[in-house]
């Protein structure tokens, strides 16, 4: 069965804090109960004593709250204590520790990976990173906050999307370029923000974040190729070409029209050509070709984060 086949791989893959708690998200929202609960549990052996989760060798900021619904839906499940004290922790250190900018918006990383720029980066990964977990533990407000924080630095007036890097310390983009995956994450991100919004009944933030969302997921259609590819840089045809992006758009589609935000347009047939096409790129191992990939995600190959987009898109796509 390909879907069991695609959990195999994803779990054989090496992962850092972000890949663990977006495949333990995946296999959350796939109804995967016992595996979610050990992966969530991983994440907590693997947790700093600051509360991020799941980090390895790494500077993540925002990373390690990809985790956070996890572990807090393994306490809804197990009711132990320790990951239900961890969520804590986690939430304790994006709301009071973690640096942010002088308007509040969290930094992505404690480093920086470029010469010549600060710390003070700003990525569009950070809208589901942080956003999502805060908004399930109650943070609705700081939710939305981040997520619009964060683009007020990165999106571009122009083409409606999102860019990926901007520095705060030297106020210059590092990366002044609409890549898709990260286009991708903003979409998931507003997703699972526009769900909390609506189950507490903030209208105004909900029909905000539902207007938001979908001008976003229009823009980034218009680059949609004929197969329901991306590109890695939207507006670059000559870079490669990327099924995980396509695959978070495609997420974003099924669960808006279940979920009845998503209204309009024919979304649907956006969402179906891209799932035909990455599903043919699965292998008899179960590993998905054809994405941006690990580790460095600047060419094409292979990624848990791509594993785990499959999943999510197949699981709102089944619903």
């Amino acid at each position: 069965m390909i879907h069991k086949r695609v959990i195999n791989a994803m779990l054989a893959m090496q992962r850092f804090s972000w890949e663990q708690g977006f495949a333990a998200q995946a296999l959350l929202e796939s109804g995967e109960t016992e595996l979610f609960v050990a992966m969530a549990h991983d994440a907590v052996v693997r947790q700093r004593c600051d509360g991020r989760l799941g980090m390895l060798n790494e500077t993540a900021i925002t990373d390690p709250g990809a985790n956070g619904e996890a572990v807090w839906r393994a306490y809804e499940v197990t009711e132990n204590e320790l990951y239900k004290s961890a969520a804590d922790k986690m939430l304790e250190y994006l709301m009071v520790y973690a640096p942010h900018t002088e308007d509040g918006v969290i930094y992505h990383n404690e480093i920086s990976f470029h010469e010549g720029f600060t710390p003070n980066q700003i990525w569009s990964d950070s809208c589901y990173m942080g956003p999502p977990f805060l908004a399930v533990m109650g943070e609705l407000n700081e939710a939305t906050k981040q997520i619009f924080g964060i683009m007020n630095y990165l999106r571009d007036d122009e083409s409606g999307c999102m860019f990926h890097i901007f520095d705060a310390g030297t106020q210059k983009f590092v990366r002044r370029k609409l890549w898709a995956t990260g286009n991708g994450w903003t979409l998931l991100g507003i997703a699972k923000v526009l769900h909390e919004a609506k189950s507490c009944g903030d209208i105004t933030a909900y029909e905000t974040l539902m207007q938001t969302g979908q001008e976003i997921l229009d823009c980034m259609l218009k680059y949609q190729r004929d197969d329901g590819l991306f590109h890695d840089i939207l507006d670059e045809p000559d870079t490669f070409t990327d099924g995980t992006s396509a695959m978070m758009a495609a997420a974003f589609i099924y669960r808006g029209l279940k979920e009845g935000w998503l209204a309009g347009r024919n979304y649907k047939q956006y969402a179906d050509k891209a799932r035909k096409t990455v599903t043919k790129n699965i292998d008899e191992f179960g590993i998905l070709h054809g994405v941006c990939g690990a580790p460095l995600f600047d060419r094409q190959g292979t990624s848990a984060e791509a594993q785990a987009a499959w999943l999510i898109m197949e699981a709102w796509a089944k619903k």
